[in-house]
């Protein structure tokens, strides 16, 4: 009898958002799963880490014949404490983190704390993906992100990952029904257009919040963005190298 893949499922929407639950019921049809995520929401932490206090890392019963862990730290920790402490002697054959409440298509995967906690199990040469589904909303439908999720993580334990450890993957705000299927495409161009509202609070002292609106450059049609307007799923193929290899040559004229 073959081994079952051991899956390693994370966040960064915390332990009890819908959309974990809703990856780890798809990722136990697949194999053994083991959760380590965090004890509270951390969207937006990017790839940070825990240097300057201890992590704590909790077995929690939160889903059923599923062993799971809530840590204190960022989603990079989780990963890392998953790998170096939990799982030290064992392979981790897949990291599936998500489902995110909201986007990480375009840029957002700099910020992503969902991507940055895939990214670091690619680091450990682990297949990863990170799984987005475009509704911020507590009450989001994740069906349609869960066939997704499910012919995605069957076809790369049957057959792996070519060229890369990491997908970014986004789903489109849909009725199961409507999303017309799967693009792989790269990274659309685009920013944030941010402003700050000034506020006071009760005490007198002010404070900022940060708000904005996302901007992206719509003339190139290969990209997550407009294939998500499309109605499809995207897959961007990613990695940490944020060298511009393009620009060595050009810029010899630095060297002593």
């Amino acid at each position: 009898m073959s081994k079952k893949p051991l899956i390693l499922v994370t966040n960064d929407d915390g332990i009890v958002a819908p959309g974990i639950k809703a990856l780890i019921d798809v990722a136990k049809e697949f194999g053994e799963v083991v959760v380590v995520a965090p004890d509270s929401p951390q969207s937006g932490k990017g790839h940070a880490i825990t240097l300057n206090q201890p992590l704590r890392m909790r077995k929690v019963e939160m889903f059923e014949n599923v062993e799971s862990y809530e840590c204190d730290g960022t989603p990079a920790d989780c990963v890392k404490l998953a790998k170096n402490v939990l799982l030290k002697n064992r392979t981790i054959d897949l990291c599936v983190s998500g489902i995110n409440h909201g986007s990480n298509a375009s840029i957002n995967i700099l910020y992503s704390g969902t991507m940055s906690a895939a990214m670091e199990a690619s680091l450990e040469n682990i297949n990863s993906i990170g799984f987005s589904l475009l509704d911020f909303t507590f009450s989001a439908d994740f069906r349609g992100a869960q066939e997704v999720a499910r012919s995605l993580i069957g076809n790369i334990i049957n057959h792996g990952l070519k060229g890369t450890r990491l997908l970014n993957v986004n789903i489109p705000k849909l009725p199961v029904e409507d999303i017309k299927g799967v693009k792989v495409c790269t990274q659309a161009s685009g920013m944030w257009i941010e402003d700050f509202q000034k506020g006071e609070d009760p005490r007198g002292e002010e404070y900022y919040w940060l708000s904005g609106k996302f901007v992206v450059d719509e003339e190139h049609k290969d990209t997550d963005i407009y294939w998500l307007n499309q109605g499809y799923a995207s897959v961007v193929p990613s990695q940490h190298d944020l060298t511009h290899h393009e620009s060595i040559p050009g810029l010899g004229y630095l060297e002593n």
